[in-house]
């Protein structure tokens, strides 16, 4: 009767013990890819990171890292992080700086300079939001139909 007890739990335990673990892991893996799909596509360049030419894409980009030369992103924004240090010419539906550039910024909807933000060039643009302690050298040029900068001539 020993053996009956020992014999009858072990085949009935057996059973369900997979049975849920690769339940639970394939409920597992839906839930994380459906997290995942709400997250935005953002590029993210980070402080490691030396590009010297020029940059173009659809996407929002982050940058943390150091690009020298010009980047274009005429239907997305662009982040430039307290990390990075950026030597070009930005253009971009939406920007905002947080690091340090010595360049024109052209945002065709609005710019944005965070505190921390250190800008040496002009900025055009339709919108604008300068926190307290920006710091700006350059000019401003704020309106509709405000033309895109001009390229820096190479010496």
């Amino acid at each position: 009767m020993n053996d009956g007890h020992r014999m009858s739990p072990t085949p009935s335990a057996a059973p369900p013990v997979p049975s849920i673990s690769s339940e639970e892991s394939v409920q597992a893996v839906p839930s994380l890819q459906s997290v995942e799909s709400f997250l935005p596509d953002i590029t993210h360049i980070g402080e490691s990171i030396v590009i010297k030419g020029d940059v173009s894409g659809g996407g929002d980009v982050y940058l943390d890292g150091e690009v020298e030369g010009s980047v274009e992103l005429p239907d997305a924004s662009l982040t430039v992080g307290s990390g990075g240090r950026i030597r070009a010419n930005l253009q971009a539906r939406s920007i905002v700086v947080q690091g340090r550039v010595d360049g024109n910024l052209c945002g065709i909807e609005r710019v944005e300079l965070k505190k921390s933000a250190v800008l040496v060039g002009n900025i055009f643009t339709p919108r604008i939001t300068i926190e307290d302690g920006a710091l700006l050298e350059g000019s401003l040029r704020i309106g509709k139909g405000v033309p895109s900068p001009q390229p820096k001539k190479q010496d």
